[in-house]
């Protein structure tokens, strides 16, 4: 399973996390085309390579050539990820940090969250930083991140709300809420921003991991310190032990229903898969007062239960999503073509320790051609099966990459 881990020594933002993913490989021109779809105008992108007190790495600065920073609230947000054509799991990803990111700030100040007005978080920087380190991570095929401790800083920022201690209250409410170990120092100032804050409790795992390293990259910030002000990351494979091709980890969410009408829920199932889910089920349960209800299981990769969660909480009356990390054992599959009488089908073969022990064709592909030979769809699932089975080898040996 391809992985990251962001050493974040000095801190962390929206800039350096996406920019030490430039570092490491990813070309700025897939990030500018990702980044398309948002039509954000009076932007550009500028990667310069800079060495600093001896590293040297990518410094990322999005230059934003209007000086109308509109605040934007939450459904403003919503609705300019909304209405345009990014994936569906990139944008259900990057409005859930958005989406914690309000939460906090509410929290904070004491008002609902649809009272909370983003400026720098929701401007075109932040947009691209959120957007674009979303994208990154689907770009690079990451399906795990890791993340060091955070450092503390200190002193204090000037923000629209005054002179505020560093960590700023709301950086300081999303280390809490993901529970993410800290250390103190390196020194005085703010070194990780609520956007940094936002995208690392959202996507991260504060923990160590063995992999195998491919690629080292560093992102530098733009303040000037008395150390190398960047982070770094490494890109690689999970070892064996922890991710190898038989074994990995999902999350599992659930929540309790008592008032959602069956319309609801498939429009729901829908959303859920379409923004990254492994698998959806509902499950016929009694609630108090002996009250008919389903329970909605969700089966997702880690780091994509966020943006499931806000889709449940968001689409459903739901007041709660449970989370649990559940270890899995897993075999392999391999795709073959294979042709019938009535046209091609996909067939998925079932590998265990290296043997083909079934074979299960596609149901689309048995279904449509079912119809269009008005055949009995019985028939053309068996006749797929047969000849995969006649052509691979039921019991032989195939390679797994």
């Amino acid at each position: 399973m391809r992985a990251c881990y962001f050493d974040c020594f000095s801190g962390a933002s929206g800039d350096m996390l996406l920019g030490s993913l430039l570092d490491a490989g990813l070309p700025l021109a897939d990030l500018e085309a990702d980044l398309a779809p948002l039509a954000l105008p009076g932007y550009r992108l500028e990667a310069r390579r800079v060495t600093r007190h001896g590293l040297t790495g990518t410094h990322l600065r999005v230059l934003v050539e209007t000086m109308d920073r509109p605040a934007h609230n939450l459904d403003a947000i919503r609705d300019i990820l909304g209405s345009c054509a990014l994936p569906d799991r990139v944008r259900a990803r990057s409005l859930a940090v958005f989406q914690r990111l309000a939460r906090v700030e509410a929290a904070v100040h004491g008002v609902p969250v649809d009272h909370i007005h983003f400026h720098e978080i929701g401007a075109v920087d932040s947009l691209v930083d959120i957007v674009g380190f979303v994208s990154a991570l689907e770009r690079l095929g990451i399906e795990a991140v890791y993340c060091s401790p955070l450092p503390l800083g200190g002193g204090a920022v000037e923000t629209e709300h005054g002179r505020l201690p560093v960590p700023a209250p709301a950086t300081l409410a999303l280390m809490a809420e993901a529970g993410a170990p800290t250390v103190p120092g390196p020194g005085p100032g703010e070194l990780v921003t609520p956007t940094g804050a936002a995208l690392l409790a959202e996507f991260a795992s504060f923990q160590a991991t063995s992999m195998a390293i491919h690629t080292v990259g560093y992102g530098f910030g733009s303040k000037e310190l008395a150390w190398p002000n960047a982070l770094r990351v490494w890109l690689g494979e999970q070892a064996q032990e922890t991710a190898g091709p038989d074994a990995d980890r999902v999350v599992q969410l659930a929540c309790n229903l008592d008032d959602a009408s069956g319309q609801t829920m498939g429009y729901v199932m829908d959303r859920l898969f379409a923004a990254g889910a492994l698998d959806v089920w509902f499950t016929p349960i009694h609630m108090k007062k002996n009250r008919p209800a389903i329970q909605v299981s969700v089966l997702a990769r880690p780091g994509d239960e966020g943006a499931l969660a806000a889709i449940l909480l968001r689409e459903t009356p739901t007041l709660g999503v449970r989370y649990d990390t559940l270890r899995r054992r897993i075999a392999h599959r391999h795709l073959h073509t294979v042709d019938t009488a009535w046209g091609p089908v996909q067939v998925k073969a079932k590998v265990l320790d290296g043997q083909v022990v079934s074979f299960a064709p596609e149901y689309d592909d048995c279904a449509r051609l079912a119809t269009a030979a008005n055949v009995p769809l019985a028939e053309v699932m068996e006749a797929a099966r047969a000849t995969a089975s006649r052509v691979h080898g039921r019991t032989g040996a195939i390679h797994v990459e």
